[in-house]
């Protein structure tokens, strides 16, 4: 009876030391799972700085927070609940980052057409400064159009993956 009881009391201690072991464990795995999140969002802190100022900068950050949402799921679903959206960039912001870019677009061309006019006011005496100044507005648009639309039409795809 007395070995009984004492197989008992070893046996209920063993239980009591697998309890606190594998409540151990499970805090650790927890605490390096808040670890994980919480490094994930001090590297994405900067970009959703960099993209309110500059939308190309989706460009690089979105497709990295794409590939990093599928190798740490947990991690970004518990921002997702932290943040109430689409942890670090919503779709409502890339819609945004399109109309900034967009409307920066629109604010270059028309300083772009004022400086030309202007320039080319000043040049009226001389036909072949004016030919050059229009030939110099022209490829000054046209490389600022080709960034537009490369850049428009990859924030669209961010969209619409």
């Amino acid at each position: 009876m007395l070995t009984f009881v004492g197989l008992l009391i070893g046996a209920a201690a063993l239980l009591w030391a697998a309890t606190l072991i594998a409540g151990e464990l499970r805090r650790g795995r927890e605490e390096a799972a808040r670890a994980q999140t919480l490094a994930i969002a001090r590297a994405f802190a900067p970009a959703i700085a960099t993209v309110q100022n500059d939308p190309r900068a989706l460009l690089t950050w979105q497709p990295l927070a794409r590939a990093m949402r599928s190798l740490f799921p947990d991690a970004f679903a518990a921002l997702d609940r932290a943040t109430g959206a689409t942890f670090p960039f919503t779709t409502d912001r890339i819609q945004a980052a399109h109309a900034q870019w967009t409307a920066e677009w629109l604010a270059w061309e028309r300083a772009h057409d004022a400086e030309y006019k202007a320039r080319a006011a000043e040049a009226q005496s001389s036909p072949s400064r004016l030919d050059m100044i229009e030939s110099e507005k022209l490829e000054s648009y046209q490389r600022r159009y080709e960034e537009y639309i490369r850049v428009a039409r990859a924030l669209q795809a961010l969209i619409t993956p």
